[in-house]
């Protein structure tokens, strides 16, 4: 089985990528959605972030807000909730690998692939990539973001350029959907999984 892994920075298109990769047949574990289970409702981190950090959980629940809060300026409380958060994702990643045997292939879409030198763990990387201005538009665009917050999240991000050098492919969302749908297709033909036309 190919483990592939798919990142890139904020804003990129992972997410929408990773979709077409579904739509291919190739499973996804989604690393954030993984974590935003994990700290939701009844979610199995919630007890241990909130004895850490007493202010970010009232009454059983976690102000995801009030958390990023707390995290985005400090590097040591940040290293702290990084503690928690990433045994348990890989456990729930090493629980996906269990689930799916059969595919030839799985995506783990993983935001800080490079960050948190994970890619060793993978036979491919894949990175999604777009132009600066049209990854501030998008990033912007989102509910409660500002210019200050998305430099804060670049800050501790490697560089596109970086990650574009790392990657064994690169997909390029910048233009329209099916132009995208295409590279997908195109990396799957490359790795023998299918998908060229």
């Amino acid at each position: 089985m190919m483990k592939i892994a798919l990142t890139g920075t904020i804003g990129m298109g992972k997410s929408t990528v990773a979709r077409m990769f579904e739509r291919a047949g190739i499973p996804v574990f989604d690393a954030d959605a993984e974590v935003r289970r994990l700290q939701g409702p009844g979610g199995a981190l919630v007890e241990a972030i909130g004895t850490r950090f007493p202010a970010a959980v009232q009454n059983g629940l976690l102000d995801r807000g009030k958390l990023a809060e707390l995290v985005l300026e400090d590097p040591r409380q940040l290293a702290d909730l990084e503690k928690i958060v990433h045994p348990a994702v890989l456990r729930a990643r090493e629980r996906f690998i269990d689930q799916h045997r059969d595919p030839p292939a799985l995506i783990f879409e993983i935001p800080l692939l490079f960050e948190t030198g994970g890619e060793t763990d993978f036979d491919k990387v894949v990175v999604v990539s777009a132009a600066p201005d049209v990854q501030r538009a998008r990033v912007l665009s989102r509910p409660g973001m500002t210019p200050e917050k998305l430099e804060s999240i670049l800050e501790r991000q490697i560089a596109d350029g970086e990650k574009r050098r790392r990657a064994d492919f690169v997909i390029d969302t910048g233009a329209d959907l099916s132009t995208t749908e295409s590279q997908v297709r195109d990396i799957l033909a490359c790795l023998g999984l299918g998908g060229g036309e």
